[in-house]
């Protein structure tokens, strides 16, 4: 198993988000921490896109996501997007309530895979 880090600031310093890529033999995990929002948004894409051909099932762990906006959202759209598209499963995991409460908000629970710890689907 390869774990693989790294962090991005934002040009405003008020945002930071990290990555934490774990390798297993059937699944890419992405543990992200900070901030997802505008000004690091692309820095995930851009390193969980280039993850898609590598796998056929990708995790985003969203435990240590303490916020998130709306350029936030539109990039795990488009990651979902991307994924589908590619025949991978991308599946959302250890959502805080904030996070949760945010998709839900834009119904967008309903649409990604949120997974519980014991890939139970979340209603």
């Amino acid at each position: 198993m390869l774990v693989q880090s790294t962090s991005m600031a934002d040009d405003t310093s008020t945002g930071k988000l990290t990555l934490d890529i774990e390798r297993a033999p059937d699944t890419i995990t992405v543990r992200c921490g900070g901030q997802l929002i505008f000004g690091v948004t692309g820095f995930l894409y851009e390193n969980v896109h280039k993850l898609i051909p590598e796998t056929k099932h990708l995790v985003l762990d969203l435990t240590n996501l303490t916020d998130m906006d709306s350029m936030g959202i539109g990039t795990l759209v488009r990651l979902y997007a991307s994924a589908k598209t590619s025949g991978c499963r991308l599946e959302l995991i250890n959502l805080g309530k904030r996070i949760r409460d945010l998709l839900g908000m834009t119904h967008l629970l309903s649409i990604l895979a949120a997974c519980g710890e014991q890939n139970v689907r979340i209603p």
